[in-house]
């Protein structure tokens, strides 16, 4: 600090202006990043700390794995950030401040590091190694070192009132420089009008910045008024999800058992992460899902489904998928994988096998496909698929919209690990009319299927299919529950599990993940009366 205070510029006002006004902007950042997350509603660092898999990665997602630990840290974000930016912007207690915001900002920048290798999925911009966080960490350095009351601010007037507090006397002095404590400085220096307004310089700043804060948040209500939703985005550290809130998440989802792996009651599906949704002649649907479920969209999405006790995913066998896949569990992911697989005529393992080879715990044969083998006549194709999954020695399973999937493949004892059969009820308005459900039917020459009418049925007789699997000692995996939205989720889940189901297997966007899965922890109750014994 001699070398500094010698040169003419580090003593000079313009000198002391510029270090002022650097330490007023990184408060009026953290100040806002701080407000941001308090008002803005369900804000979690759940995804932060869930993708965190650097140094201390184990410990920020252990963080992230509790309820009421999330609440703390949440907590200590919000109103950390605010004081630490509301103390650096009017310069109270600056030292003290700095050293709190470095230790904060050191901490993002570790659970997110900008390193080759580990590149994060909720960064804001292309980094290498340096970002905003390590930045502001060697700026908030920088105030440590510097004298307290050196610069502009309330520290300047701290020590003159604990002087006057302990004497009743102003001690004497010269105008405060950087080097010098504010304990020496004379009564008409420390009185004098343009001192007064050099301690109290930032108070403008302050009133500049709530005036900006209330035009923002004016606005912000007014579109949501207007727009009836529109996600602002705005935090440094990470992007802001809207989902429901961890902190009211009510327990981990219930685990069952499918052959030697444990299986969450509720799986999370994989249409809406590939694009697909049954949204009847809704064209621009399918283009919004692949714009909304980008990678990093699809990792969150699991990593909430893990917070919430989700342990499992059905997904689609592409190439896509698997570089996702790839992709969450090199960061440290854990779900598991069942693979929904296409074989086809003249290639009934490719695709099995490649889903195998990356990964996956178990396939089951698509029920699109498996309906066409059995309406086709084609038995020994569906046979030879599910011998190609056991002898890999993994879970082998057929999933099927109509019954008689199902009910050949129990006639031929087929030996399956588990059965993915659909179930809903029909009490919704969209239903088809009991008089167009055909099983299997041929129109000309166009072999049709129960969804020749309108996409929106695939449980042709729900009546029927809870009879016959109540007498199938095979975990049953319950699909289209909700009738692709149709349905509310309390009212699905319970029905598919009131009438048998073993598991629940529900497509979900991250912000219906902690809904649902306190819907199937208040349906899983004790007070459920099942039709059917647990088989998982």
């Amino acid at each position: 600090m001699s070398e500094l205070n010698n040169t003419p510029l580090a003593t000079g006002p313009a000198f002391r202006a510029g270090l002022f006004l650097l330490r007023a902007a990184v408060g009026w950042h953290l100040l806002y990043e701080g407000l941001a997350k308090i008002f803005t509603p369900h804000w979690s660092s759940v995804s932060y700390l869930k993708e965190s898999y650097w140094l201390f990665g184990g410990l920020f997602r252990w963080l992230a794995s509790s309820p009421s630990r999330l609440s703390v840290v949440d907590f200590l974000n919000e109103w950390g950030l605010t004081l630490i930016g509301l103390a650096l912007m009017v310069g109270c207690f600056t030292r003290t401040a700095a050293i709190l915001g470095a230790v904060l900002l050191g901490l993002y920048y570790v659970t997110q590091p900008p390193l080759i290798g580990f590149e994060s999925s909720l960064a804001e911009g292309s980094y290498l190694i340096v970002n905003k966080n390590l930045i502001e960490v060697f700026v908030l350095g920088l105030f440590v070192l510097l004298p307290p009351g050196s610069l502009w601010g309330i520290d300047r007037l701290l020590p003159r009132f604990s002087v006057f507090k302990r004497s009743g006397v102003v001690p004497d002095g010269p105008r405060l420089a950087l080097d010098e404590s504010p304990a020496r400085l004379s009564p008409r220096s420390l009185l004098e009008r343009r001192e007064l307004m050099k301690s109290l310089a930032a108070l403008p700043i302050l009133g500049v910045f709530v005036l900006e804060v209330l035009k923002k948040r004016s606005h912000e209500e007014e579109q949501l008024r207007r727009f009836q939703g529109v996600d602002a985005v705005t935090s440094p550290t990470r992007k802001i999800l809207r989902f429901a809130d961890l902190k009211d998440l009510k327990g981990q989802v219930p685990k069952g058992h499918i052959g030697n792996h444990e299986i969450s009651r509720l799986i999370c599906g994989g249409n809406l992460v590939a694009g697909f949704a049954h949204s009847r002649d809704l064209l621009y649907v399918s283009p919004l899902l692949k714009t909304y479920f980008t990678d990093d969209k699809v990792i969150e999405t699991l990593r909430l489904c893990e917070a919430c006790g989700i342990d499992t995913a059905i997904l689609r066998t592409d190439e896509n998928t698997i570089r996702i896949l790839d992709k969450y569990w090199k960061r440290g992911g854990s779900i598991k994988w069942l693979a929904q697989v296409y074989p086809k005529e003249g290639d009934l393992t490719g695709n099995t096998q490649k889903a195998i080879d990356n990964g996956a715990i178990g396939a089951l044969v698509q029920g699109g496909i498996a309906d066409k083998f059995i309406q086709d006549n084609r038995w020994e194709w569906l046979e030879k698929s599910i011998s190609h999954i056991k002898k890999n020695r993994v879970l082998a399973g057929v999933a099927a919209h109509s019954l008689q999937v199902p009910i050949i493949c129990e006639r031929n004892g087929l030996d399956l690990d588990f059965y993915m059969k659909t179930l809903h009820s029909d009490d919704y308005w969209s239903a088809h009319p009991r008089e167009n459900r055909p099983e299997f039917s041929v129109i000309g020459a166009v072999q049709r299927d129960h969804n020749q009418y309108h996409d929106n049925m695939w449980c042709l007789d729900p009546g029927e299919t809870v009879a016959f699997m109540a007498n199938v000692k095979k975990p049953w995996i319950a699909y289209k529950v909700l009738a692709a939205g149709a349905i509310p989720p309390k009212d699905g889940f319970s029905y598919a599990f009131g009438n048998g189901a073993d598991f629940a297997c529900v497509g979900m966007f991250d912000f219906q993940v902690v809904e649902n899965a306190n819907t199937v922890l208040d349906v899983l109750s004790p007070r459920l009366k099942r039709s059917r014994q647990w088989f998982a």
